[in-house]
């Protein structure tokens, strides 16, 4: 039975359609008869105390010369009718926050929210992999930059980053005695304000940062390795990286069968988890990303193993 797919993402007309896991996503949900409904930037709204959003029918096609076409804007009020996949980029920040808290009345209204709109506000990507602490390498949190000052002391060489950053921004290697750490931490935490978080540095980055992603708690069998390019240390695509697939690891296996369960017990249907060498850095549940390199480099259909766990009733309260 046709299902109403309706897709809260960052514009339509500025995506690289060749690397963008949401047009993967709709392409999969048209090839497969289900009805598109794109929502306007920002058309998410409440009126008389339901959730709605201003909407137009969605069509795509995997073309770079005009992948989309779009009908007539017009307002949906959201209920069981719909599967709302909300694929905002982040920053997770008040305008997202506020997103999630509208299709959480949706949620309520009956509409399947992927993923889960509470699950969205309670996961910051970066503290996410310290729930798992057999997972992931020695890390501290902390405004203090006396504390994280001192981490890079007895670690020697650590990354250093902010909680709300994406595709590598911010992310700075330092090592012990390097005159610019007072710095750092002091535009980190601007001032001691913001949380920051300091990381054991792997030097294991330099085979890749591993995307491994999870349809309903289950991971695919192939990771994309980030692997950094020239003097950079960031393996991250949009900071230069390049994509390199591979089977997963026992470990890789291991980390996903840690962190799966609890992943699906708070409704994230799909995830992308970051593990450099034996490690989980970043469990990333805003919109993650890779599923267009994967399928090219291994011929796989990883937007269709998500609407299989969809069609089968994934995400639904309780599922």
């Amino acid at each position: 039975m046709p299902l109403d797919i309706v897709v809260v993402m960052d514009p339509i007309g500025s995506i690289r359609i060749a690397k963008d896991s949401t047009f993967a996503m709709l392409l999969e949900g048209q090839r497969r008869g289900h009805r598109l409904w794109y929502v306007r930037p920002g058309g998410l709204a409440v009126v008389a105390g339901r959730a709605q959003a201003t909407v137009a029918a969605l069509q795509v096609k995997d073309d770079p010369a005009g992948w989309y076409t779009l009908g007539d804007w017009a307002p949906r009020v959201l209920g069981p009718a719909d599967i709302v996949l909300m694929r905002k980029d982040p920053p997770v920040d008040p305008d997202f926050v506020n997103d999630t808290q509208i299709l959480g009345l949706a949620q309520r209204a009956g509409a399947r929210v992927v993923n889960d709109p509470q699950g969205l506000r309670d996961m910051n990507e970066k503290l996410a992999a310290l729930e798992f602490p057999q997972c992931v390498p020695e890390t501290v949190v902390s405004r203090e930059a006396a504390v994280l000052k001192a981490f890079v002391l007895e670690q020697g060489e650590a990354v250093l980053k902010p909680l709300d950053g994406m595709g590598g921004r911010s992310i700075f290697r330092v090592r012990a005695g390097d005159p610019n750490v007072n710095v750092i931490l002091e535009t980190l935490t601007q001032g001691g304000q913001h949380l920051a978080m300091a990381q054991r540095y792997l030097p294991e980055i330099t085979e890749g940062d591993k995307r491994i992603l999870l349809v309903n708690g289950v991971p695919v069998d192939y990771c994309l390795a980030r692997i950094p390019q020239g003097d950079e240390f960031r393996g991250n695509l949009a900071a230069g990286g390049k994509g390199r697939g591979q089977p997963l690891s026992e470990r890789d296996r291991w980390i996903a069968a840690q962190v799966g369960p609890e992943l699906v017990r708070r409704g994230m249907v799909f995830v992308g988890l970051d593990v450099i060498g034996d490690w989980l850095t970043e469990v990333n549940v805003t919109s993650p990303t890779c599923i267009r390199e994967l399928d090219a480099q291994f011929g796989l259909n990883i937007a269709g193993l998500l609407f299989d766990a969809l069609e089968a009733g994934a995400g639904m309260p309780g599922a």
